[in-house]
């Protein structure tokens, strides 16, 4: 049993995939080539933006996001201490401070709960400028996004959504990549939607805020290469990868719609077992369930793990070292921040195969695996 399986997944539409490529290839405009423009209107339309600018990976387009928004040295951005190393990493990148924060032990998502509390410590214990909030769609589910904008409006900072595993979730109808000022995602192989090698995207409304993206995406270039009007990266998004992605949209909705049928499967089978906590999807939200996670309760998540390992069925650990316990952040003065929660969820977290071509048998053998003695 594979844990992702994009073998599986490319037979579904290799004619449709292999056409495609040859076309590129046939044209031979591998960099922004027309099927890049293409692709950026059909996500436009899918997750209701105005502008969506591709980019090289998904952790360039979190550094162009903080850079349209002029992050820097001498601010802060507060992002969960749970979650994967690029979030952080473009906030220090920058030259800017990343501000931990606690999660939600249902959703694995930013604390609300404590974000007031963050908010005033780094504006009254420090000299830091705080700009913006990141938000991220952790496992697929998005964040608390009605709340954080209200509070984020209140305290005059910008909010960014790291939809990254988050792409094809919604809170009613509105989908993940439309919720802040700016929003990002990965193409990552592994992720809801992943291209065959990196890839990236950055989302929004502002009409200035897009002017500025694909200026930045190109060495911030002016009206011409040669007119570079400000610093900025060599993050395009190459031809094929566009024409790989094109395809993969084109099937994204019924996938999407099996990523929730497994989820819900996975829910029922582990639903009040004492050893196990699954995981919750919010009243009105939906998950495009990048990773399908469980808790371990009072057995070790390594004696669970090795049940499956047993069954030889792969199972994986998003993210066993929070941020702030990182060798490369623990200078930050984090000690007046409460990270008890996010702690927990490290210790215990672990994720089963999660992908749209397993069967109910698949997903009732993994859950057998587990809860075997």
């Amino acid at each position: 049993m594979q844990f992702i399986d994009l073998k599986a997944q490319y037979e579904q539409v290799k004619i449709r995939i292999d056409k495609r490529i040859s076309a590129v290839l046939a044209h031979g405009q591998y960099i922004l080539g027309p099927e890049v423009s293409e692709l950026e209107y059909q996500l436009a339309e899918y997750v209701g933006v105005k502008h969506v600018i591709t980019c090289a990976n998904g952790t360039d387009a979190l550094q162009i996001a903080l850079m349209t928004l002029g992050v820097g040295q001498g601010d802060a951005v507060i992002v969960p201490t749970f979650t994967f190393f690029a979030s952080a990493e473009v906030i220090a990148l920058t030259g800017a401070t990343p501000i931990f924060i606690d999660s939600d032990p249902d959703t694995f998502n930013v604390s609300v709960e404590k974000l007031e509390a963050t908010i005033e410590h780094v504006h009254t214990k420090s000299e830091l400028n705080l700009k913006a909030i990141m938000a991220v769609d952790l496992f697929g589910q998005p964040a608390d996004y009605p709340n954080i904008n209200q509070i984020a409006k209140k305290h005059n900072l910008k909010v960014i959504e790291d939809a990254a595993q988050g792409f094809g979730g919604q809170i009613g109808t509105q989908k993940a990549g439309s919720f802040a000022d700016i929003a990002t995602t990965s193409f990552f192989p592994a992720k809801p939607l992943g291209c065959y090698g990196d890839g990236g995207a950055v989302f929004t409304n502002n009409d200035e805020y897009a002017e500025l993206m694909r200026s930045i995406r190109v060495h911030g270039k002016g009206v011409d290469k040669y007119d570079n009007i400000r610093i900025g990266l060599n993050s395009r998004l190459d031809t094929i990868q566009a024409a790989v992605l094109l395809e993969k949209l084109a099937i994204f909705p019924q996938e999407l719609k099996r990523r929730n049928e497994i989820a819900l499967l996975y829910t029922k089978l582990f639903m009040d077992k004492p050893e196990i906590k699954a995981p919750v999807c919010k009243n009105g939200y939906t998950s495009s369930w990048a990773q399908y996670t469980l808790l371990a309760k009072n057995t070790r998540r390594t004696i669970l793990q090795q049940r499956a390992k047993n069954q030889n069925i792969p199972t994986a650990v998003y993210y066993a070292t929070c941020m702030h316990q990182q060798t490369v952040f623990k200078g930050l003065k984090s000690g007046d921040f409460d990270f008890s929660v996010a702690e927990n969820i490290a210790k215990r977290c672990f994720s089963l195969p999660m992908h749209p071509y397993l069967t109910d048998a698949d997903v009732k053998r993994v859950a057998e695996s587990i809860l075997s003695d």
